[in-house]
């Protein structure tokens, strides 16, 4: 008799608050997915790693795992690391069959919690102010399409002066060069909104660099994507397709 499992692959974080809502958001998630093996683990740094995982959910008797990145693009963690892993699964476990999922991607229910953000932060007059959308960015071409994407959509949902993308790392224009340039107009007001998920070194070291600069503009720090049903909901939509999809050969 065949028995389904799934395992979530989150990133892991030294941040224990990183972990909580990476944890919390995954649970939110699974109790919409009606499957009664599920298991988290971590790509790095966190335990259990994806080996682990797998290794609990076939002790709780799974047949059939799908393994969900919980990611928000394709990058090297979707098209290198789980990957590999999950060859060395199949040799370890030949008598298991494997599905894989896909990152959220580019979804416009993302982009509401986009609008969500900015509406949150309370911004007197969006149609007179530059925005600036962070990703984090990665050697893969396709994280600059989906972000340019996902700007280009923002853009048709709200009023706006200026929608500006830079990047935490790897891709230019980068974060801090951006940061360094605001004075080029003064007495603006600068919305920085992070397309992050959960919260962790880099929300901490965007927001101590936010808070050393020496500007006349008024800059205001909207939340990361984090805990809004909206994720939960697509990461549990992301279960359902991979536990449907070809399983991995």
């Amino acid at each position: 008799m065949n028995k389904q499992g799934v395992l979530y692959v989150s990133h892991g974080s030294r941040n224990k608050e990183a972990l909580r809502e990476a944890e919390q958001c995954i649970k939110m998630a699974q109790k919409q997915v009606q499957v009664p093996l599920q298991e988290i683990c971590y790509l790095e740094i966190s335990k259990p790693d994806i080996f682990e995982g797998i290794e609990n959910l076939v002790k709780r008797g799974a047949t059939h795992i799908a393994v969900v990145p919980v990611l928000l693009l394709s990058a090297g963690h979707y098209y290198e690391d789980i990957p590999k892993a999950i060859e060395d699964i199949k040799c370890l476990y030949p008598d298991i069959t494997l599905t894989y999922g896909k990152p959220l991607g580019v979804q416009d229910r993302l982009i509401d919690v986009l609008v969500d953000r900015l509406e949150e932060a309370e911004i007197p007059d969006l149609s007179k102010a530059r925005l600036l959308l962070v990703g984090r960015g990665s050697r893969n071409p396709e994280t600059q399409r989906d972000i340019e994407n996902i700007a280009s959509k923002l853009k048709e949902r709200i009023q706006i002066k200026t929608l500006d993308i830079c990047y935490l790392a790897v891709l230019k224009p980068s974060f801090n060069d951006v940061l360094h340039h605001l004075d080029d107009q003064k007495n603006e007001t600068i919305i920085i909104l992070p397309y992050l998920w959960f919260t962790g070194l880099l929300i901490k070291s965007m927001k101590k660099k936010i808070e050393s600069l020496n500007t006349t503009n008024k800059v205001i720090f909207c939340q990361y994507l984090g805990l809004h049903p909206n994720m939960a909901g697509a990461l549990s939509d992301r279960v359902k397709e991979a536990i449907l999809s070809t399983p991995v050969h």
